[in-house]
């Protein structure tokens, strides 16, 4: 008996469940959607030619150096983007080099950031110019609640700084400006510890801390200018602003409207389980974008969908372990707790002083267990018509798959492309992707609409 007791208190790895009862899923279909864009713009010549503009050209050190400030984010062709902006800044005779500017990821370590950003690409052989990185800091001053503003050491003594920052709707507040040049500036260039300092008292107070640190750090850096990036809902970049310092307040809110208006979104509006194939920094700050899952970190942040259950099924390689945003799931694989590295989730929810995305939520056995627990507590018991859509992830949704009785509830731009399926499962439960891999960009192909 104590034997038993012993290896019943023994520690063990954190094992998932099996469904209570297997879960028969409806039919689904492929469904294509088709929204609005006005097109790739050429983000090479557009770099060249507005820093080649007299406003821009004037501020270059001609035989300084310039810090070139590069996120974590999936900001779509940011390699090429980085390598754009390099070689505008060499051809006017400067010296740049890159910095990680993405506050505490890549696990708050110098080191991990140039992982991040080497999975993203964005390496010395493919941009043409050193990656530095540290996470020294100075102190640039103090909010008026004594709160400090921070700034990356060797950014900070560069001869100049060019943040690049794509402009879209941030998913913990709203404002005139979210996610951009002016965040990218104050939380991304301030390290871990300016963005801890940022976030401490929660995303209710971030567009104003974030206006009132940007005071400090325009007039207490040397930043030049800001390259700001508009993608569509095909993840593309439709537009490249380079925009001087002192007019990011003024540019950005333009630059944020536009953006919200060319979000991609779900194909229909009251979903019963959403399955999310993969979650990762790459392709959201919080793992899978809230503006598309209607699922906030933040109860200041409302709209989208309504979704009662959301199952997730793995991880991306991208991420590197950092499964921030789980916690807006109800269900996860084992897969994806087997992938999990606690040390950057972690200090990415400490760091933002949001601890709610890095819990864990319920842990089934196979992704099979854990699309037919999602559908047994949806409180819809007609299993037959349940409303599934599933997503390869929040930012590939040109093609997506919903049950058919979603089909007469599509929302005007998508449409179906495929006839009725089932979904298939291999031996180990794993969920055989219904939808193949696409490019980033790629448009469905569908004929007339």
């Amino acid at each position: 008996m104590a034997q038993v007791d012993q290896a019943r208190t023994a520690p063990r790895g954190l094992r998932g469940i099996r469904a209570p009862r297997e879960v028969q899923v409806p039919r689904m279909v492929r469904v294509a959607q088709r929204w609005a864009t006005p097109g790739r713009c050429d983000v090479d010549a557009e770099i060249r030619r507005q820093f080649d503009a007299p406003e821009v050209a004037r501020r270059i050190p001609k035989g300084g150096t310039v810090a070139v400030a590069v996120g974590s984010r999936g900001v779509a062709e940011i390699d090429r983007i980085a390598a754009a902006v390099v070689q505008a800044l060499s051809r006017h005779g400067a010296r740049p080099f890159v910095f990680p500017g993405m506050g505490s990821h890549g696990g708050a370590t110098a080191e991990g950031q140039v992982e991040v950003l080497a999975a993203l690409g964005v390496t010395e052989a493919r941009v043409g110019a050193p990656v530095v990185s540290s996470m020294d800091v100075v102190e640039l001053g103090r909010l008026a609640d004594g709160s400090g503003v921070y700034w990356d050491r060797r950014a900070h003594a560069a001869d100049a700084v060019v943040v690049i920052g794509r402009v879209k709707p941030h998913t913990l507040f709203r404002g005139p400006f979210e996610s951009g040049l002016i965040k990218m500036a104050v939380i991304g260039a301030g390290k871990q510890r300016g963005a801890m300092s940022i976030h401490a008292t929660g995303p209710k107070d971030l567009e104003p801390r974030l206006r009132e640190a940007w005071e400090i750090v325009r007039a207490r850096t040397p930043i030049m200018c800001g390259v700001a990036v508009v993608e569509d809902a095909y993840d593309v970049p439709v537009e490249i602003a380079v925009v001087p310092a002192e007019a990011f307040v003024d540019r950005e809110p333009g630059l944020l409207t536009r953006a919200r208006s060319l979000m991609a979104s779900l194909p229909v509006r009251d979903i019963d389980v959403l399955i999310v194939q993969e979650i990762g920094k790459n392709i959201s700050g919080d793992g899978m974008d809230p503006n598309i899952t209607g699922r906030y970190l933040s109860p200041h942040v409302t709209g989208g969908p309504t979704v009662r259950r959301i199952a997730v099924l793995d991880l991306t390689e991208e991420t590197h372990g950092n499964a921030t945003g789980v916690g807006m799931a109800d269900f996860i694989s084992q897969r994806v707790v087997d992938k999990i590295d606690l040390e950057p989730t972690y200090m990415n929810g400490i760091t933002a002083a949001i601890t709610e995305g890095s819990r864990l939520p319920m842990i089934l056995l196979t992704d099979r267990d854990a699309v037919s627990t999602a559908m047994l507590t949806t409180q819809r018991p007609a299993e037959g018509d349940a409303r599934i859509v599933y997503i390869r992830n929040t930012l590939t949704l040109g093609e997506v798959a919903v049950s058919t009785a979603l089909v007469p509830h599509l929302e005007p731009h998508a449409r179906t492309i495929s006839k009725p399926f089932a979904l298939e499962w291999s031996g180990d439960g794993s969920l055989i992707p219904p939808l193949a891999p696409v490019p980033v960009g790629a448009r469905p192909v569908w004929g007339d609409f």
